[in-house]
């Protein structure tokens, strides 16, 4: 399957110019239900409430949150502010409306709704290129064939298409440098055999849910070279902050001598964090953890921690891969002059 036809397969986004349509992702795989925003609190709901998710989706359709709140003449500086609520770990939701209202401020008013929807569409196609150029530079880091262990959902559904670690997945497993793909659950919300899986399923690449407490059986058995993963975002120094359990996966990777792959487009490096402690880590409800499809698992006096997201620290990567090419055992310098070399947009205040 070429990589176009696998794009046009597996699309969450579809833009109609007065409405975001989007995939609710918290019914797949039984279930394909769309919804329609409308405006840029509905898209913040979305956001927040998992109908989207993945770092550059996220990024991806705030900016057309931002789009709609112009096409309907709203406030941007409320319309983003509510949007850049929505999930705080994300830095591509922040870096898209910075990027919005720069474009916002510099064309007058009668063009600003035509010129935020054509930014946003913009940012949209960036990321579904980057991703591609990501996806050739990591799986070209692969000796091959060997199995891989991917995290959480990284593909289509959590980026703009094609997808980030599942975009190195699928271009190894096309270029025959990966024979082996298994993803992990990824609990409580199961991101790994729901979606992933799903998304592997709909391109023929045969792929096997582990339960993430068996991620180091998997290593000690041989069966993989690489674990492969995302980011929502990565600190100056290197530190990757991305979905729960990641950290664990990489402390295991490099006590079993296997590769550790994180691959990201640059715009989830936050060069106004320094460290992974500067990131801040998203908590949510318990009931995610106690409960599963609305019904209560635990004892009724049963607590839970729920964070979403881990910090694996930067010694332990291995590989960073954007789409400027690959970064081997990233840290301040090598950062600094990826940051150096990649475009930017003017740091400042979202609207």
């Amino acid at each position: 399957m070429s990589s176009d036809s696998y794009v046009d397969s597996v699309r969450a986004m579809i833009w109609h110019g007065d409405r975001l349509t989007l995939l609710d992702q918290r019914y797949l795989p039984l279930d394909e239900v769309w919804i329609d925003c409308t405006d840029a609190s509905g898209v913040a709901d979305a956001i927040r409430a998992m109908v989207v998710r993945g770092a550059p989706a996220i990024g991806v359709a705030a900016a057309y949150g931002l789009a709609l709140a112009a096409h309907a003449g709203a406030d941007l500086g409320a319309a983003g502010a509510t949007l850049g609520q929505a999930r705080p770990t994300a830095i591509n939701l922040h870096w898209a409306l910075e990027r919005m209202s720069r474009v916002a401020a510099a064309v007058a008013p009668d063009e600003l709704a035509g010129r935020l929807a054509r930014e946003a569409e913009a940012i949209h196609a960036e990321d579904l290129a980057a991703n591609h150029a990501i996806g050739e530079a990591g799986a070209a880091q692969i000796d091959g064939p060997t199995g891989v262990l991917t995290h959480c959902n990284t593909g289509a559904l959590a980026t703009g298409g094609f997808g980030t670690a599942l975009g190195v997945i699928r271009s190894g497993w096309a270029s025959g440098r990966i024979d082996a793909v298994f993803m992990g659950e990824t609990r409580p919300w199961l991101q790994g055999a729901r979606l992933t899986a799903w998304e592997l399923a709909r391109e023929g690449i045969e792929g096997q849910v582990i339960v993430d407490g068996a991620a180091a059986a998997l290593m000690a058995s041989g069966r993989i070279g690489w674990v492969i993963v995302g980011a929502d975002r990565v600190a100056a120094n290197g530190d990757v902050a991305n979905k729960i359990g990641t950290c664990g996966l990489a402390v295991l990777a490099r006590h079993f001598g296997i590769g550790f792959m994180v691959a990201a487009p640059s715009s989830t490096i936050d060069p106004a964090a320094a460290d992974g402690a500067s990131i801040p880590i998203e908590t949510r409800t318990g009931d995610e953890v106690l409960a599963w499809a609305g019904r209560r698992v635990a004892p009724p006096d049963a607590r839970a921690w729920n964070p979403v997201f881990d910090v694996t620290p930067a010694n332990l990567v291995d590989a960073l891969v954007t789409e400027h090419g690959v970064l081997h055992n990233p840290d301040a310098a090598g950062l600094a002059r990826l940051e150096d070399a990649t475009p930017t947009v003017a740091a400042g205040p979202a609207c």
